[in-house]
């Protein structure tokens, strides 16, 4: 639909949108409504994987001038609470986040957004890679949690988008090896493209059998498992892999309720951690893209205008390649 340009306030930009990735949020809403306590009750706006270019600033904004590329962080905190004090506004209740509702996101031709959060892109970084630092971003925040460092054993469960980040993430930060586990053989191939040593490819397996793969194939117990896809048998597969003192991060989210082996977790003290999106990321994921040490282009397989954002969330939604792209610029459709 056509809505009026917004104005940006005195400490917000108006950009003019390029590229918005779609996520499996994003998909959830648009089929469900809802996401746990997260319910919409009103038309809402989707998208909140973005990058963009300052068409207009606000009277108080001083480091960005129009023209300028950026990417967006969607997660703006409202206040400066305790999480904020401390370095983690991610937990802020109050935060606001592109299309979580009731907050409006970014697929649209133009979005403002608080100035604060929109990183300028260097000249050798793409809009798309602008666009997939929002991803990324969970990567690293998720590998953060971790304790990724050099010599790190790590096991990612799941090869969709967030793995394949987590893959990438984990051996920028020194694992030595990396192994992953999927249900998709095309999955697990862009898994070995984007750097992971070893794939195994899950069929009817018991959460016990596929983490004996996985210790047969490390050749020890990883030190790490990084759980993607918020599957209940994976998160067991997770806890059973991980070896005694090691930790489990939960990235994937699944039921609210779920079985699984926590006194085996307890008496060898598995450490099991969750993560919230990610805070503090975007300036280290820039580094990264301008200094070519990790590349994310592979990621995405499919490009669409905005015009058919329909077509692109049916792409998605039939899990199609890996991170569709919409394009909301008519003027410049490139990557």
């Amino acid at each position: 639909e056509n809505r009026p340009i917004p104005e940006p306030g005195p400490n917000e930009v108006l950009l003019r949108m390029h590229s918005v990735g779609i996520c499996g949020s994003d998909v959830h809403y648009w089929e469900h409504g809802r996401i746990g306590d997260f319910v919409v009750k009103a038309p809402m706006v989707l998208g909140h994987e973005a990058s963009g270019t300052v068409v207009k600033v606000g009277a108080g904004v001083t480091h960005l001038q129009p023209g300028d590329r950026v990417a967006i962080e969607p997660g703006v905190p409202r206040e400066t609470d305790e999480y904020c004090k401390v370095g983690r506004y991610n937990l802020s209740p109050s935060i606001f986040f592109c299309a979580t509702p009731p907050d409006d996101g970014n697929l649209c031709r133009f979005y403002k957004h608080s100035a604060s959060f929109c990183y300028k892109l260097p000249d050798n970084v793409t809009f798309e890679e602008g666009a997939l630092i929002e991803p990324l971003s969970v990567g690293i925040h998720a590998c953060r949690r971790a304790g990724v460092t050099l010599g790190s054993k790590v096991f990612v469960s799941g090869s969709g988008p967030i793995g394949l980040v987590n893959v990438l993430v984990a051996k920028m930060m020194g694992a030595a090896v990396v192994v992953v586990t999927d249900l998709s053989a095309s999955r697990l191939q862009k898994a070995k493209e984007v750097g992971a040593d070893n794939i195994i490819q899950v069929k009817k397996e018991t959460p016990q059998e596929v983490a004996s793969k996985v210790k047969s194939l490390l050749g020890c117990m990883p030190d790490i498992t990084v759980e993607c896809t918020g599957v209940e048998a994976c998160v067991q597969a997770g806890i059973y892999a991980t070896r005694s003192g090691g930790t489990l991060v939960l990235v994937g989210l699944g039921p609210d309720m779920m079985t699984v082996p926590i006194v085996n977790a307890a008496v060898r003290e598995v450490d099991i951690r969750g993560i919230f999106r990610y805070c503090n990321t975007w300036p280290m994921a820039i580094a990264l893209l301008a200094s070519k040490r990790v590349n994310v282009k592979p990621l995405v397989t499919h490009r669409f205008p905005l015009e058919k954002a329909l077509e692109a969330f049916e792409t998605t939604k039939r899990g199609e390649g890996i991170k569709v792209m919409l394009k909301c610029d008519p003027n410049d459709q490139n990557p």
